[in-house]
């Protein structure tokens, strides 16, 4: 039987092995943003397995454009059924019905140097996280580590989600953003680590945190204000300052910018509108306000992805 290292070696390649029957793919290969495919495989025989990750750091010194990071997982053990309105099902299989199969998913999330530059462009390379998201580490490497429970609700939420369209996109990116946040801390440590914020230790504190990234991605062509955003998850604007940037690695600001043009991408791209629908969709009030964000952002102009 073909092992979980095994799979995550040739994810990236989009082949596992003939006799696994492939029951659900589903995946983005917009230019410029983050390229991911996500594979459900009808688990044959019964695994047990322990879900497994792996940060893929490639690096070539005489190749820059050609560095990435890549993610990988292979999780085991879940189920799958392909009529939705039976998902919750208990029952067994009927002559109308093949009941819930158990799966084998599989995730790849590919991350290009020229995608993470964002998120370094204007700080100090102080830890080994900042030089791989830089491409300063001088030599590739492969780091193979478990996968703890954050980074699996993570995963179950790309799997089971009720988004379609528009809104599938924004919460898809937001997720993969939140697995590279988690994926990196295992560059220095394998176990969950504790906050330092005292309030997220509390479980409603924390809670709090994730229903405002949630309202700003509501908000995402309707911009709101921190004061506006505080006052709707009732915490302090000091606390939801602090404490998101510790719960998701970057400020308000940034995320919900990041969020923008990566939905923009989409739009451009996906779903062909021009700059001007795309600009007013957003909430700017200028094209040419929007194209310098987005310029700024992606490094590209917005009508470079136009088909």
């Amino acid at each position: 039987m073909l092992q979980v290292l095994d799979i995550l070696k040739v994810a990236h390649r989009g082949g596992i092995e003939p006799s696994m029957e492939l029951l659900f793919e589903k995946g983005q290969q917009i230019p410029g943003s983050i390229q991911y495919n996500i594979r459900r495989y009808y688990a044959q025989h019964p695994w047990v397995a322990e879900d497994t990750g792996m940060l893929v750091y490639h690096y070539d010194s005489r190749k820059p454009k050609e560095n990435y990071l890549e993610l990988r997982y292979c999780s085991t053990g879940n189920r799958y059924c392909e009529e939705k309105s039976c998902s919750l099902c208990t029952k067994l299989p009927t002559e109308n019905c093949g009941g819930r199969h158990q799966t084998v998913d599989v995730f790849t999330f590919h991350f290009t140097a020229t995608f993470l530059h964002q998120f370094v462009h204007n700080i100090k390379l102080n830890t080994r996280k900042d030089e791989v998201l830089a491409f300063k580490h001088p030599h590739a490497f492969t780091k193979i580590f478990p996968v703890c429970n954050k980074k699996r609700n993570v995963l179950d939420g790309l799997l089971n989600h009720s988004y379609s369209g528009a809104l599938e996109n924004i919460f898809v990116n937001a997720k993969i953003h939140e697995l590279l946040l988690y994926s990196l801390e295992c560059l220095v440590e394998d176990k969950e680590e504790g906050f330092s914020c005292k309030f997220l230790a509390d479980e409603s504190g924390r809670e709090r945190i994730y229903q405002a990234r949630d309202i700003l991605l509501q908000h995402i062509g309707d911009p709101i204000t921190i004061k506006e955003l505080s006052r709707k998850v009732a915490m302090n604007e000091c606390y939801v300052k602090k404490g998101f940037k510790e719960v998701f690695g970057t400020t308000i600001f940034d995320f919900y910018q990041q969020q923008r043009m990566e939905h923009a991408k989409y739009l451009l791209y996906e779903k062909g509108l021009t700059v001007t629908d795309v600009s007013a969709l957003l909430g700017y009030s200028s094209i040419s306000h929007f194209s310098a964000a987005f310029k700024k952002h992606t490094g590209l102009k917005p009508c470079e992805l136009l088909k």
